[in-house]
């Protein structure tokens, strides 16, 4: 079970370090999110298998936070409350929790459920994949691109050609590289292809608001920054 990536979501930094201390003494990779207003993108720039996420937060609650991750992505979260009557237990449910730890609880518990959620999600599949920029999410797993509330299906080749743009975000991708991504060889591919892939995936980025995500670069290539 070692390796596998944990974020915390817990303004109270002890309990945070404590928690961060103890699951990295048994060999996970964690991180605690320190921007309570922006925890969607600090999910999408550490790609975790399990979210460890208190009820109460600054700014928006962990069920806001879980609905906002549900939109994106399947990785399991156990919600953290002292607040463990049976309407928070069922709001933990029905906003899609996995699972649910009172404060205060044992270290040895916390382990215990870590390891049992990880062993049920990840013995029947690979964790989803994500990346982020600029509010937007892109579940590679899925090939769906989230941002403003809004869902996108992309296609293989639209994934393919985000992806590789996300990938290298700040540094110019050109057509070469996404015709080499595409079809493994740019040796028998008419531009013109890549071109309607292209046009396709920004009139699909401008109807979730991201009109102006990827940039040209005359004779260079694309941008995302």
């Amino acid at each position: 079970m070692e390796g596998y990536r944990i974020l915390i979501v817990e303004d109270d930094g002890v309990i945070a370090r404590v928690m961060e201390d103890h699951l990295k003494s048994w060999g996970y990779a964690v991180r605690c999110v320190t921007d309570f207003e922006r925890v969607l993108e600090e999910f999408a720039a550490f790609d975790p298998q399990l979210v460890l996420m208190d009820i109460s937060l600054p700014f928006f609650n962990g069920y806001h936070w879980c609905a906002e991750l549900r939109k994106v992505s399947k990785v399991p979260v156990v919600f953290i409350s002292s607040a463990s009557d049976d309407m928070n237990l069922i709001l933990a449910v029905n906003m899609g929790g996995d699972d649910f730890l009172s404060k205060p609880f044992e270290l040895p518990v916390l382990t215990a459920k870590v390891q049992a959620l990880l062993r049920r999600t990840y013995d029947f599949g690979a964790p989803a994949h994500v990346l982020s920029c600029g509010g937007a999410v892109l579940n590679v797993s899925d090939s769906s691109l989230s941002a403003g509330g809004k869902r996108v299906e992309l296609t293989r080749n639209e994934l393919r050609i985000l992806q590789l743009l996300l990938e290298n975000r700040g540094r110019i991708v050109s057509r070469e590289s996404l015709m080499v991504r595409l079809w493994e060889s740019d040796a028998f591919v008419d531009e013109n292809t890549l071109t309607v892939n292209m046009t396709r995936l920004r009139k699909k980025l401008g109807s979730a608001g991201l009109s102006d995500l990827i940039q040209t670069k005359k004779g260079a290539g694309y941008l995302v920054e």
